[in-house]
């Protein structure tokens, strides 16, 4: 009986994608998975290190990655005009782009795709790397002057008196015209490829039956919302749990590659990666 490790964040979108797959819903045969939760740069750097057979990983982390794992085309987080928000507690400068040079900025992770939209943003910014979920309270205690804000944080820097400066979603979108793909799974190649498409199927139906089974599967994820009440969750998974979830389609794929295209031409990334997908 095929074991297989399964990783991912403790938050409430990725718990709504896995929550059927975990409690026993969907069918798998007879693959059996362990799931582990950590916070995302942690999944980065353990899969930069070969350790995991499924995880959630930043898009960024795939650049590093792209030798030992492929990417499934089911369960990405995808920003469609939205993504991780640039916050302050000033007031949003006229130019936040130019304001941006040299300030010092809270950051979730090095591999995390927020740092590599902020990159290509604005270069010139000083950062500080953080735990995702203490960059709000680096922000309003003045330990940073700006914060890189992703899962919760997008929709509850306000209630903290913050400002937005800038949504990168929305940003790359006014770039490109395609949605910021933020977070993806990958499957380690050397599984070969029967048990990959197996993993890809699970993992496909994992989502639909949440999606069809909203009410039950919102519940669960209520679990890992961080403060935020039902509403909140039910707007959250929303954001994150939508059709390039169930699967990335051509203009997802397009976006990530486009994605990895610039990074490695803005020089952030050190070779050319060419995104390698899976589907069910």
């Amino acid at each position: 009986m095929p074991r297989i490790r399964v990783a991912h964040s403790p938050d409430s979108d990725d718990a709504f994608m896995f929550y059927a797959l975990a409690a026993g819903k969907v069918e798998t045969g007879d693959r059996e998975y362990t799931h582990e939760l950590a916070d995302i740069e942690t999944l980065n750097r353990r899969a930069v290190a070969g350790e995991l057979d499924v995880t959630a990983v930043s898009f960024h982390a795939y650049a590093h990655l792209a030798g030992r794992y492929a990417l499934l085309v089911h369960g990405a987080s995808v920003g469609d005009r939205y993504g991780p928000r640039l916050v302050a507690r000033e007031p949003r400068p006229a130019d936040p782009r130019t304001a941006l040079a040299g300030r010092l900025v809270g950051i979730p992770g090095e591999l995390t795709t927020a740092y590599l939209a902020l990159q290509l943003y604005q270069r010139a910014a000083r950062t500080k790397v953080l735990p995702f979920d203490a960059i709000e309270d680096a922000v309003v205690g003045g330990e940073v002057e700006v914060g890189l804000l992703i899962h919760e944080g997008q929709l509850t820097y306000a209630d903290r008196g913050l400002a937005l400066w800038e949504d990168l979603g929305a940003w790359w979108f006014s770039e490109t015209g395609l949605p910021l793909p933020l977070g993806g799974n990958v499957v380690r190649k050397d599984l070969g490829p029967a048990l990959v498409r197996d993993v890809a199927r699970d993992l496909k139906a994992s989502i639909v039956w949440g999606l069809e089974h909203r009410a039950e599967t919102l519940a669960h994820a209520q679990g890992y919302a961080r403060g935020m009440d039902a509403a909140r969750t039910d707007q959250f998974v929303g954001m994150y749990v939508n059709d390039y979830t169930v699967d990335l389609g051509p203009t997802g794929r397009r976006a990530v590659q486009r994605l990895l295209d610039e990074g490695h031409r803005a020089g952030i990334l050190p070779a050319p990666v060419h995104a390698e997908f899976v589907a069910a």
